[in-house]
């Protein structure tokens, strides 16, 4: 009896000691196994992209026009020249097509939805335009110099179109303020200031004392620097309504005239009323 409870413990003991044996490495592989990481989701880039089409009022600042004709023994400044811009509607609403009168567009990227920040491809179709007046010239004319006044007009032989365009190109650093927003978040107010400078490509047309430009056309011609600042009414996410108000600074160089050259500076402010849509970026990238 004494021998059998004996052999009972011993085994016991040894059926314990197995179970334990096999059971460590399973414990430590449980240990050791590496944790199965939740995928993470690729960041977007660009949070944003939006594209807006709309149309612009001009104001400009006078200025002088300096115009060089070696061979004409021609160097000399129009002091103080005014100029107004060319709406293109005058005549009414949508009474020529939507590309002739002065219109703008922009391409932009939200980048930092956080933070506002963003980047945009601003364009803006202005007309400039020197109007009838008594200009001052003075400089050299004819190898001779000249200090008078002369009646710049069509009539005298005088004329200077930036007609199919002034054409301010900017490439903007933008930051976005939300002002307002309804609880469904279906309308939304904001407020953007952009900054931005880049190259003009004007549409030079001009005639001065009598000889006129043989090449109108568009060229590079200097470049411009802009601020803008813009209230955006924004519905169901995808329509928006943006109000502007715009100061550029532009410096034009290198300007055909007939057998010369011709440059200026001048300042604008612009009120501009854009039309745009938001063009989702959800499908872009896998989730």
């Amino acid at each position: 009896m004494q021998r059998t409870r004996i052999m009972r413990k011993k085994l016991i003991g040894l059926c314990s000691a197995l179970a334990l044996t096999f059971s460590i490495p399973f414990f430590v592989n449980a240990q050791e196994a590496p944790k199965q990481e939740t995928p993470k989701k690729k960041k977007k880039f660009i949070k944003e992209v939006y594209l807006s089409w709309g149309y612009n009022k001009e104001w400009y600042t006078h200025s002088n026009l300096h115009v060089s004709q070696p061979s004409l023994g021609n160097d000399y400044v129009m002091k103080g020249v005014k100029a107004h811009d060319h709406p293109g509607w005058d005549e009414g609403l949508f009474s020529k097509a939507l590309s002739i009168p002065q219109y703008n567009y922009r391409l932009g990227f939200l980048l930092d939805e956080e933070h506002g920040w963003g980047f945009e491809i601003n364009f803006d179709h202005t007309k400039y335009i020197i109007e009838d007046q008594t200009a001052r010239v003075k400089g050299r004319l004819n190898n001779h110099a000249v200090d008078t006044a002369v009646a710049f007009n069509e009539a005298n032989g005088f004329y200077y179109y930036l007609n199919n365009g002034a054409n301010f190109l900017l490439f903007n650093v933008t930051k976005r303020w939300h002002l307002l927003k309804t609880k469904d978040e279906k309308v939304k107010v904001d407020f953007l200031g952009k900054f931005g400078v880049g190259p003009v490509i004007p549409h030079v047309q001009n005639k001065l004392f009598g000889d006129e430009n043989p090449k109108p056309g568009f060229q590079l011609g200097g470049w411009n620097t802009g601020f803008e600042g813009a209230l955006r009414a924004t519905f169901f996410h995808v329509v928006y309504l943006e109000y502007c108000n715009k100061l550029d600074y532009a410096r034009y160089s290198g300007l055909k005239v007939y057998q010369g050259k011709a440059r200026q500076a001048f300042g604008t402010y612009e009120m501009i009323l854009n039309l745009g849509v938001v063009i989702p970026t959800s499908c872009w990238w896998k989730k």
